[in-house]
């Protein structure tokens, strides 16, 4: 296989703001692979908070790259084992790999990528639509830029969470869900879940800091008045077992497990615990949009707006419609950049 990279700069619609600061332009790296004339296009975008940069992810594949180009193509999951250990510390680099690997494996045997996994393309979720912490004038003014999503996906973590909420509700009828990223204390959680259930809110993701003891999320659980799921408590895959008893369900992001390979793993075991199962996104292009889109089939809920959330996407794939998600005409996860100005390496 030939291995490139590609980075690029991702110019956001609005100023996005989570309870851990903001962002105007996100740094992505994608990753390309070449085999038998076909390739495969993977995507991690950097992030500060897990430490992940362009240039770090970068050396950590380019340091592999004689153990990549000289792979003999198989199975994605066969590179993602073989990978693993020498990317222990960054997932984010491997998840690019994996996903890479999987839209190259589909495209070389002619089958979407979900088919490759043993997926069926049915009972698809469809996707929300996020709006970050501003002022509420402003959020609405998000929220009514995209006026017929049924879905939305308000980040918190301010003094006036519940405040927010309401001012959304008066604005549509859609269907309501809470990412609080780690912003609440436990009695915080507990009360804003009562005021927010009766907003019509679907359920909380995330309310404490991933820290907390396993005590105080359980509390939360036991008594707060909406579904609780976790995601900043779920990153890889031992994770899973542990999230059982304290949350509701699950938000696999496929650059903190690793990829495809370790998501999928991860989303059968929520469900064999009976886990509600979800997949998340960064802010991202469709290369990474269309690699977590093949996991639809195994979801009750969808996060994949990412590409949404951008001004000048940098590839095609998987198209999210106002949250309902059409696939790509090409086989695999059905990935092609645009001819857009990067750097190559």
């Amino acid at each position: 296989m030939k291995l490139r990279l590609h980075r690029y700069d991702l110019p956001l619609e609005f100023e996005f703001t989570i309870s851990r600061g903001s962002i105007n332009t996100q740094s992505s790296l994608i990753v390309e692979l070449e085999h038998n004339g076909h390739r495969g296009f993977g995507e991690a975008t950097a992030n500060e908070y897990y430490g992940h940069t362009v240039n770090s992810m970068s050396e950590s594949i380019l340091a592999c790259r004689r153990e990549i180009e000289s792979f003999e193509f198989g199975r994605p999951e066969q590179l993602w084992q073989a990978l693993q250990p020498s990317f222990a510390e960054d997932s984010f680099a491997l998840s690019a790999i994996d996903l890479a690997a999987y839209d190259l494996f589909g495209k070389h045997s002619r089958q979407r990528t979900f088919e490759t996994m043993g997926l069926e393309w049915k009972h698809i979720p469809e996707s929300s639509y996020t709006i970050g912490i501003d002022e509420p004038e402003k959020m609405i003014a998000k929220l009514e830029s995209r006026p017929t999503w049924s879905i939305y996906k308000i980040k918190l973590g301010s003094r006036h969470d519940v405040a927010i909420i309401r001012a959304l509700r008066e604005k549509t009828a859609a269907t309501l869900r809470v990412d609080a990223n780690c912003g609440w204390t436990v009695d915080e959680a507990i009360s804003n879940s009562h005021e927010l259930k009766d907003l019509g809110v679907e359920f909380i993701e995330q309310p404490l800091p991933a820290d907390s003891s396993r005590e105080q999320h359980q509390r939360v659980y036991q008594e707060a008045a909406l579904p609780i799921i976790a995601d900043e408590n779920c990153l890889v895959e031992a994770d899973v077992a542990k999230c059982a008893g304290i949350f509701h369900g699950i938000n696999v992001k496929l650059c903190k497990c690793g990829g495809l390979t370790p998501g999928l793993r991860m989303l059968r075991q929520a469900r064999e615990l009976g886990l509600k199962t979800m997949v998340g996104c960064m802010v991202e292009s469709s290369v990474g949009i269309s690699g977590a889109a093949q996991l639809l089939p195994l979801l009750d809920y969808a996060d994949l707006d990412g590409a949404e959330l951008i001004s000048d996407d940098i590839a095609t794939g998987v198209v999210v419609d106002n949250g309902r998600i059409r696939l790509a005409q090409r086989f695999g996860s059905g990935v092609e950049l645009k001819n857009k100005h990067n750097e190559r390496t």
